[in-house]
C-alpha cells in the first residue's frame, strides 16, 4: 500500500467548533489543498465520515485502485478522515471510496469540499488552487454604499447557460466571454446587480442549477475557477454587483452526490417526513445535525469570501420553514409545540444570517419565500430570521394576474393592482419577475399581455414602470428586457434576432431609460422599504382605472409623483390633489414616442392650484397618456 503521511490542518479548537456547529470557514480545513510537508510537495485531504471503516482516496495517480491511499481516522471521534499523499498536485481528478461499517456499504463520492469538478458528465473532483489576484479593490471599498437597503437594487437575472449561446459553434459562452459580453450588456442596461442562476457544480442539466453536487466549485461548463472569478471581477470593476442563488433546501440522489455519503444518512435527514423531498425527487438536509450546519453556513459564508459575492438569493425557504409544505395529513410530524413551523430550520437561517452579517456587513441575504410566515427580513434581536430582503411573491402573482386582464374589464378588479400596498412595509420586499413566470406554459411577460400588438408592448411598458414606481427593489429574468415573445427554454439562447425589430429595439430602450431613472431619483429607492416614502393620491379611482401616489427620498425638493393610466383611453383635465402648491413637471412617461409609444404627454409646467382634492389641500391637472406610467417633479 501506498505511503499516506500523518497530516492535520485541524486543530482542536477547530474540530470543537464543528462539532458544536459552530465552524463557519470549514473550507480552509476540508476538501483537498496544496501543501508541503517535510519538504515534499503534496496534496492534504480531509473527509468528514464517521460510518466509515475505511477510506481511500482515488484517483488518476493511482489508477482509480481503491485501498492503495487509505486516509487516517482521527482519534477525537470527530468522524474525520485525512491524510497528506506526496508528489501530487493541482490538476490531479479523485474521489472518495468509502467502506461503511453499515454492512459493509461502499459508497464512491466526490469531494464535498471540492474547488473544482470534471465537466458533467463525468463527475470526479479536481484538486484546485487558481491563486487568483483580484483588481476589484475600489468595489470592495465602497460596496456598502451600492448593497445597502437605502441604495437601488435593479436585479438581472441571468441563467448563464441560455443568455446567450455562440451560434456557430453550438457551445456554451465561457466565463471570459460573458465576461465581456454580458457586462457590458448590463452595465449598457443601468442594471445594478446581476443575479446569477446557480453556478455552483450540477450535473443534470434540465435542473438549471438547483440540484447541486459541488457546493464549493463553480461548473466547469463555463471554465476554470479562476474564470469566473475574473467574470465577477469584471462585474464589480463596471460597478455592478453580483448576486447568487444559493440552494441550502435540497440536494440530489446522485451516486457521487453528499445522499448516502458514508453508507449512513449523514447531511440527509434520516426521517423520511423530513429528508426526502417528494416535489423535487430530492433529499434535504439534516438541520438538526451541528456538522451539517457547519457545512452549510461555511459554503454561504465561502462565495462571499473566496468569490466577492454582494448577495446570496436563498431558494425555496418555504419549503424549508414548514415540516407539512407539500405533504397530505400523516406524511408530517409537528414540532415539539405541536406546530407546523421547522425548529431547526429556523434557528439555523437565523444563524447563517447572522454569521453573513457580522462578517460580511456590507451584502444582503435575500428570501425567495412564498408564504406570510412573519418577520422574514427582520433582524434576529427582534424576533425575525434575519434575512436583508425577501421576495414579494403576493405582488407578483396579483400584478401578473391583473395586466392579463382585457383593460377593459380592469376596473372590476382594482383591488388586485393596489392591494400590495396594504403589506408593502412588513418586510424589505424585493418585486421579482423572475424565471419561474416564464416557463412551463406560463407565457412570457409580453405573451401575457392582452390587446393587439401595439397595446401588448404599451402593457409592458406600464407593466414595468408600475414596478419601477411602487416601493421595493425590482429584479427581472433576462429576456424581459426586450420583450422576448417565447418562454425560456434553458437548452436555446435567447431570441436576440428580435432586436432586428423596432417594437423590441424600443422596449429595451425603455428598460435601460428605467433603470436610468430609478438610479438617479432618490426617492423612487431611498425610503422604499418604509410607508414613509409612500403616499396614495388615489387608489380608489377604479371606474377610469388609475392609481396615482407619491414616492419620497430622504429631501422633500426631490420627491415625486406617479400615475398610472391602466387602461387605452387617453385621460385630459385629470385632477389629482397634491399635498404642496408651486408647479410639477413630467420628466418620464412611457408613452414617448422614443419607446414605442403615442407620444401624448405634458410638455409644460403645470401649476398647482389651492383646490382641495383627493383629500389634500392642493390640486392639479394633467393629460394621462394611454397605457402608460407618467413621473412628474416638484419644482
Amino acid at each position: 500500500m501506498a505511503q499516506v503521511k500523518v497530516h492535520s490542518l485541524f486543530t482542536e479548537f477547530d474540530i470543537n467548533l464543528f462539532k458544536a456547529g459552530k465552524h463557519f470557514r470549514l473550507y480552509e480545513k476540508f476538501g483537498s489543498h496544496l501543501v508541503t510537508v517535510d519538504g515534499i510537495d503534496g496534496v492534504y485531504f480531509a473527509v468528514w465520515a464517521p460510518t466509515a471503516k475505511q477510506v481511500s482516496v482515488i484517483g488518476d495517480f493511482n489508477y482509480w485502485m481503491e485501498g492503495e491511499h487509505q486516509l487516517n481516522v482521527r482519534w477525537d471521534s470527530s468522524g474525520i478522515w485525512e491524510g497528506f499523499i506526496p508528489l501530487i498536485g493541482k490538476g490531479t481528478s479523485y474521489k472518495y471510496k468509502i467502506q461503511s461499517h453499515n454492512n459493509d456499504i461502499k459508497t464512491e463520492k466526490a469531494d464535498p469540499y471540492a474547488r473544482r469538478f470534471e465537466h458533467p458528465p463525468r463527475t470526479a473532483s479536481i484538486v484546485w488552487d487558481d491563486g487568483y489576484k483580484w483588481k476589484d479593490k475600489d468595489w470592495m471599498k465602497t460596496r456598502k454604499k451600492n448593497n445597502a437597503i437605502d441604495a437601488p437594487f435593479s436585479v438581472y437575472e441571468v441563467h448563464l447557460g441560455s443568455w446567450k449561446k455562440q451560434i456557430e459553434e453550438d457551445r456554451f459562452m465561457s466565463y471570459f466571454e460573458l465576461a465581456d459580453d454580458l457586462v457590458k450588456y448590463v452595465s449598457e442596461m443601468n442594471f445594478t446587480h446581476v443575479e446569477l442562476m446557480p453556478i455552483m457544480e450540477y450535473p443534470y442539466d434540465p435542473s438549471w442549477g438547483y440540484q447541486l453536487t459541488g457546493y464549493f466549485a463553480p461548473t466547469s461548463r463555463f471554465g476554470y475557477p479562476e474564470e469566473f472569478k475574473y467574470l465577477v471581477d469584471k462585474l464589480h470593476q463596471a460597478g455592478v454587483g453580483l448576486i447568487l442563488d444559493w440552494v441550502p433546501s435540497h440536494f440530489p440522489e446522485d451516486a457521487h452526490g453528499l445522499g448516502f455519503f458514508d453508507g449512513s444518512h449523514l447531511y440527509e435527514h434520516p426521517d423520511k417526513r423530513k429528508g426526502y423531498h417528494q416535489d423535487w425527487k430530492s433529499l434535504i438536509f439534516n438541520y438538526e445535525r451541528n456538522e451539517v450546519r457547519s457545512f452549510l453556513i461555511s459554503n454561504a459564508v465561502f462565495w462571499i469570501d473566496q468569490y466577492h459575492a454582494d448577495g446570496l438569493r436563498v431558494d425555496a425557504v418555504a419549503s424549508m420553514l414548514f415540516l407539512d409544505y407539500s405533504r397530505e395529513d400523516g406524511e408530517w410530524e409537528p414540532n415539539i409545540y405541536g406546530g407546523r413551523e421547522n425548529l431547526a430550520v429556523i434557528s439555523f437561517l437565523k444563524e447563517l444570517n447572522e454569521e453573513i452579517y457580522a462578517s460580511f456587513p456590507d451584502v444582503q441575504t435575500i428570501a425567495e419565500e412564498s408564504t406570510a410566515f412573519p418577520m422574514v427580513s427582520k433582524p434576529t434581536f427582534v424576533g425575525g430570521l434575519g434575512f436583508g430582503m425577501k421576495w414579494m411573491m403576493g405582488w407578483m402573482h396579483d400584478t401578473l394576474e391583473y395586466f392579463a386582464k382585457d383593460p377593459v374589464y380592469r376596473k372590476y378588479h382594482h383591488n388586485e393592482i393596489t392591494f400590495s400596498l396594504a403589506y408593502a412595509f412588513t418586510e424589505n420586499f424585493m418585486l421579482p419577475l423572475s424565471h419561474d413566470e416564464v416557463v412551463y406554459g406560463k407565457n412570457s411577460i409580453l405573451g401575457r399581455m392582452p390587446g393587439d400588438e401595439w397595446q401588448r408592448f404599451a402593457n409592458l411598458r406600464l407593466l414595468y414602470g408600475y414596478m419601477f414606481t411602487h416601493p421595493g427593489t425590482k429584479l427581472l429574468f433576462m429576456g424581459g428586457e426586450f420583450g422576448q415573445y417565447n418562454e425560456w427554454n434553458f437548452q436555446e439562447s435567447l431570441d436576440w434576432n428580435l432586436l432586428e425589430f423596432k417594437t423590441h429595439q424600443d422596449t429595451q430602450n425603455y428598460y435601460k431609460e428605467l433603470n436610468k431613472l430609478y438610479k438617479t431619483t432618490p426617492a423612487l429607492y431611498e425610503k422604499g422599504f418604509s410607508g414613509e416614502g409612500f403616499e396614495w393620491i388615489s387608489y380608489d379611482d377604479h371606474e377610469n382605472c388609475v392609481i396615482s401616489y407619491i414616492r419620497k427620498g430622504y429631501k422633500e425638493e426631490e420627491n415625486v409623483v406617479v400615475i398610472c393610466n391602466l387602461t387605452p383611453s387617453i385621460r385630459e383635465n385629470y385632477k389629482i390633489g397634491l399635498p404642496v402648491k408651486g408647479k410639477i413637471k413630467e420628466i418620464f412617461n412611457s408613452d414617448s414616442k422614443a419607446f414605442g409609444g403615442s407620444g401624448v404627454s405634458n410638455t409644460r409646467q403645470i401649476t398647482i392650484k389651492k383646490e382641495h382634492w383627493n383629500g389634500k389641500d392642493y390640486s392639479a391637472e394633467v393629460t394621462l397618456p394611454p397605457l402608460a406610467v407618467t413621473v412628474f417633479k416638484f419644482l
